[in-house]
């Protein structure tokens, strides 16, 4: 059952056995599976069913440290970031999960294995079903090319799966229309979690709506699912019985904000005969109604012993030059395609003349973040329309961020001459200076970081905040570290974990 917020009479009480905040992948999963156990949901979302000016205006704040598109990486109306994800899926990778002493404050409470169960049906949920994400001979078979083989033990070869993306308003929307146990609350803006005189739970949510209406949300359990920026602006500014804010009595609410920088054309490669180079590295295939590609991260044990960050590239024919056209490779292009040239020659005369003079190729990647305490979410004197302070985001990259993917970069020039492929060229100085803008791939991560420890979390393992014995967070706010992946599919996952976990404590 849908309600609008703003058609309730003022004061309205709300009371279910739960109560979800956000509609995104996260909060819409967990919904729907608590409903499906015959719990009663409450799930507020802060829009509509489709955009709108005055709403987007409430994630309007203030951004310090690297250059930041707030307001364009959020997503405030019914179904959340699902409504401009890309749909890239992939699993954490497992060393992703571990302490690595050369990654300060990394380490998640429990392993990938921990989360295992529950990739398969996020993929399903997301209508990946059944992954196929190392399943080598798999695509080899469904492209019929071969694999590349990457020798040089650096870099090896996985593959992102495309969900269509889902978008959850309107795959699963109506089936949370139809359900007796869900009451999906629009127009709903949380604006105070109030905690019990005993300060050990939550009694209950204090919800505004634009047009001055206030209501009271009381249940037996709260899950914040409103994002990695939300999340922590909501818990800093429920000052009422508790000064610093909800879960944050050790100051750690807000801090190790993390993204996957994005740095486009990092790299470029320009090749002699880019037929060597299967169409499954460079675009998408699409295979038994599946689409897939391959992209380059470097091997744990390459990780291990050069200590760095995970990373992850993708390659994309950008240009050919052909024997018949009339233009000249650029003077870059020209030097590099002979160096090739004389290289593929030498290594496979056979492959020497080809249909064109070569191709250059662009190289991206997405890079994991070093948990930074520094890098934060904090709130400002600046309030918006329903009274509440407005966010203060202060990313901040480090030294060892940067000098990781140069590193990587390299890696992938050592596995592209050691297969004779062609020549790579560095576009990431190494001068310890960034690129003046950074990409993002709007991920928002860490705010609320998992761990057993109070004073290394804001959450523990069950994504329960710590001291608090009714009130949990779902999301990419509570990774410790966030690997070189996009989040969602992990998001999905850690929901069908928490939902278990709740169905099982409130049964």
């Amino acid at each position: 059952m849908f309600l609008d917020a703003r058609d309730l009479p003022d004061g309205h009480l709300v009371e279910s056995d739960v109560a979800v905040v956000g509609s995104g992948p996260s909060g819409m999963t967990l919904t729907r599976v608590l409903a499906s156990r015959g719990f009663d949901v409450t799930l507020l979302e802060s829009g509509g069913r489709e955009p709108d000016g005055a709403t987007n205006d409430l994630a309007r704040g203030e951004v310090r440290g690297r250059v930041y598109p707030l307001p364009a990486t959020r997503q405030r109306y019914f179904g959340g970031s699902s409504n401009h994800w890309g749909g890239y899926c992939r699993p954490l990778d497992p060393i992703d999960f571990e302490a690595r002493e050369w990654v300060a404050f990394s380490g998640w409470p429990f392993g990938r294995e921990e989360l295992a169960p529950y990739y398969g049906p996020a993929s399903e949920i997301v209508e990946i079903a059944p992954a196929r994400f190392d399943d080598v001979a798999y695509w080899q078979a469904q492209t019929e090319e071969p694999r590349l083989g990457l020798v040089a033990g650096r870099l090896t070869e996985r593959f992102y799966q495309f969900s269509p993306p889902t978008r959850f308003a309107s795959r699963y929307g109506p089936e949370l229309a139809a359900s007796a146990r869900v009451r999906v609350l629009l127009y709903a803006n949380l604006v105070r979690i109030l905690a019990a005189e005993s300060l050990r739970a939550i009694d209950h949510l204090e919800v505004r709506t634009l047009t001055g209406r206030t209501h009271r949300v009381r249940a037996r359990a709260y899950v914040l699912a409103a994002g990695g920026l939300e999340n922590p602006r909501l818990l800093l500014a429920s000052r009422d019985r508790i000064p610093e804010g909800i879960g944050n009595q050790n100051g750690l609410v807000g801090r190790f904000f993390m993204e996957h920088p994005h740095v486009g054309g990092v790299a470029q490669i320009v090749m002699r005969d880019p037929r060597r180079l299967p169409r499954v590295y460079r675009e998408r295939v699409v295979a038994d109604g599946r689409a897939g590609r391959a992209a380059f991260f470097p091997t744990a044990d390459f990780l291990r012993r050069e200590r760095l960050l995970n990373v992850s590239f993708t390659v994309t024919v950008k240009g050919r030059y052909r024997g018949d056209e009339q233009e000249e490779p650029a003077a870059e292009h020209l030097r590099m395609l002979r160096a090739a040239e004389a290289f593929l020659a030498e290594r496979r005369p056979e492959s020497a003349e080809t249909e064109t003079q070569g191709a250059w190729v662009s190289v991206g990647c997405r890079s994991e973040q070093v948990p930074n305490p520094d890098s934060r979410v904090t709130l400002s004197s600046e309030t918006d329309a329903l009274g509440m302070p407005r966010l203060v985001l202060d990313w901040r990259l480090t030294e060892q961020d940067r000098r990781s993917i140069a590193a990587h970069v390299r890696g992938l020039a050592y596995e592209l001459g050691a297969l004779g492929l062609g020549r790579l060229q560095m576009h990431i100085a190494d001068d310890g200076q960034w690129p003046e803008r950074v990409g993002v791939g709007s991920h928002h991560m860490g705010t609320t970081r998992m761990s057993d420890d109070p004073r290394r979390g804001v959450v523990d393992r069950d994504c329960r905040v710590h001291g608090l014995e009714n009130l949990y967070i779902a999301g990419s706010s509570v990774f410790p570290t966030g690997g070189a992946v996009n989040p969602t599919l992990t998001i999905v996952a850690l929901a069908l974990r928490l939902g278990d976990h709740l169905g099982g404590r409130l049964a």
